[in-house]
């Protein structure tokens, strides 16, 4: 009941970071199961079993206020949900012992993205020009991908390289990526359940992940109004690095004091990258007063 109720919360929290950043639901996800012993594979299935049901609510909702372009999801949908069901396949016939420090690494990778892009506005920096059907289908398909080999990777892959680009307006990159990411779940749980059958997944895991989901959707958009998506992203992302941090010095054998000490210097350095997050945001304030 204790790890169903940490799943609840984990969740609930997880899906308001994706509704403020259009990322990071999967991510928060996977690297919570993975930290408690869930296998690779059984993680990322559970985690796109629960997400059928949030990113269709998540889209439904993004294309009744409008915000989503039809061009792109046409254009995503197929090719992501192909890359996604190939990750699915691929993961499922990987021993789990074998993958989980290379997914953690990767779950990692992806948390230290977040902080940089949110942190220091690296999107801004971007050249932004057009985007093209012929860079939107390898997007898509490496996105979809590493979606199911990472337990998320659609949002944090795809997200940035679209809010690059002129011409695409951000809450319709967002709505647009969300809605996709329907299609892209169904292919990868389609994948899974092919791959491994019902019998690994736990039921009671994609419950809770899915109704919590479900319930922390509405208040999104209230959460963004309280917290910057900035303070947020740091908030989360950090959260991301030391969780998988800690499960990938597991499976390397790391232990005891050198464990301790890396753990410790990474929260530490969380703390000073939330502090900047705040005195950045409150900066960007000041001037627009």
């Amino acid at each position: 009941m204790q790890r169903l109720i940490i799943f609840g919360i984990a969740g609930f929290i997880a899906q308001l970071v994706d509704g403020a950043i259009g990322m990071g639901y999967g991510l928060t996800s996977s690297s919570m199961l993975l930290a408690l012993g869930v296998t690779p594979a059984v993680a990322s299935a559970s985690i796109h079993m629960a997400e059928v049901a949030t990113t269709a609510a998540s889209g439904t909702a993004h294309w009744r206020f409008g915000n989503v372009d039809r061009r792109l999801v046409k254009t995503m949908m197929l090719p992501g949900g192909v890359g996604a069901f190939v990750g699915a396949c691929f993961l499922s016939n990987v021993p789990g012992d074998a993958i989980k420090p290379v997914i953690s690494l990767g779950l990692l990778l992806l948390g230290l993205y977040i902080i940089a892009r949110y942190l220091f506005d690296l999107a801004s920096r971007q050249p932004r020009r057009g985007v093209s059907r012929a860079k939107l289908i390898p997007l898509s398909l490496v996105a979809g991908f590493f979606d199911s080999v990472g337990g998320g990777g659609w949002g944090p892959i795809s997200t940035p390289v679209l809010l690059a680009h002129r011409g695409i307006e951000a809450r319709k990159v967002v709505g647009s990526v969300d809605t996709s990411e329907f299609f892209v779940t169904v292919a990868g749980t389609l994948g899974f359940v092919l791959a491994l059958g019902l019998d690994d997944i736990n039921w009671q895991w994609v419950a809770v992940f899915a109704l919590s989901g479900l319930a922390a959707a509405p208040l999104a958009a209230w959460i963004v109004r309280l917290l910057p998506a900035r303070l947020l992203a740091v908030i989360v992302g950090g959260a991301i690095v030391v969780v998988n941090a800690r499960t990938l010095l597991g499976s390397l054998g790391v232990s005891g004091e050198p464990a301790t000490l890396t753990l410790s210097l990474l929260v530490l350095g969380w703390i000073t990258l939330v502090a900047m997050a705040v005195r950045r945001h409150r900066a960007s304030v000041a001037a627009l007063t």
